[in-house]
């Protein structure tokens, strides 16, 4: 049942990012990306306040007994990572055009389990390689990627997908040892709106008028994306490795293929249908293959 509610999780959470992808991209309309990614990091961590008091306030103390400096040193690691990753994807988008970032952002997918076997020398099932090159197939068709051309902007794609490869990474760390997932995303969240908005004073005009206009996409992608979809990754990665989550939110792409074919009426070409497939393909290896592998040894037990 734990690992049925974490895959739930992983594909709500994932779904969540795919049609955010439009919210982020419509956002920038009247304002910089540094603005926006701090006010839709600070919305999210208002959202998570309540669910904090009401559902894990009790418990604190209990979990950071353990070790309240690991847990800190962690949750500030994954709330700078994600900062890096957030703040370089939003600032690419004005650089790139939507299939570029979409596919370098992808490239996290075997960056993830090659971080995990160099970094912490832990094994990889074999499953998630060729997972992982259905997931690069697919998110190459699902792009149309082969019609663009490679800019400077994608340089801050790819340094963006090392990035999100640390953070989720570091979450499955983390989980491991503390049960805190919605703390977690209120230190992560509070942390790269922070980090953001001194960037925003830095570079951009902060000008009031010009972000509540801007306000529904803000909303969806602090509420939904900012919040809640970042506490379902934490509690996605307490019963699913890194290298094979990270297989599953490849299907982000998926997710925002199909939203703008409904919400903005684009069409969806053979290549489209084709990455989908490859997709999903990738993400249904990755996790059935080592079940098959459990029940086997169980019946011959």
């Amino acid at each position: 049942m734990n690992k049925t509610v974490s895959l739930g999780s992983a594909l709500l959470c994932t779904f969540i990012w795919g049609t955010t992808f439009i919210a982020q991209e419509t956002g920038m309309q009247n304002i910089g990306p540094y603005v926006f990614n701090g006010v839709r990091f600070f919305v999210g961590f208002l959202a998570l306040i309540p669910f904090y008091l009401l559902l894990e306030k009790k418990n604190t103390k209990i979990i950071l007994s353990k070790n309240p400096k690991r847990f800190l040193f962690l949750s500030i690691s994954i709330g700078i990572f994600l900062f890096l990753a957030s703040v370089f994807q939003q600032v690419a988008l004005l650089y790139t055009d939507v299939a570029n970032a979409a596919f370098f952002t992808i490239f996290y997918v075997p960056m993830v389990p090659i971080i995990v076997f160099f970094l912490f020398k832990k094994s990889i099932h074999w499953s998630v390689w060729p997972s992982v090159l259905l997931c690069l197939m697919g998110g190459y068709l699902l792009t149309n990627f082969h019609d663009a051309t490679v800019r400077l902007g994608d340089t801050l794609v790819i340094i963006c997908a090392v990035f999100w490869s640390l953070h989720i990474i570091f979450i499955s760390k983390i989980i491991e040892e503390f049960d805190a997932p919605i703390l977690i995303g209120l230190i992560q969240t509070i942390i790269v709106s922070v980090l953001s908005l001194i960037l925003a004073s830095a570079y951009e005009d902060f000008i009031i008028e010009d972000i509540l206009s801007q306000k529904f996409e803000i909303l969806y992608a602090g509420i939904l994306s900012g919040g809640i979809a970042f506490v379902l990754q934490i509690y996605a990665q307490k019963n699913i490795s890194a290298a094979p989550a990270a297989i599953i939110f490849s299907l982000e792409g998926v997710f925002a293929t199909i939203a703008a074919w409904i919400l903005l009426n684009q069409i969806l070409d053979i290549n489209n249908i084709l990455g989908c497939s490859f997709i999903l393909a990738g993400v249904l290896f990755s996790q059935l293959i080592p079940e098959f592998k459990k029940l086997k040894i169980n019946n011959i037990k």
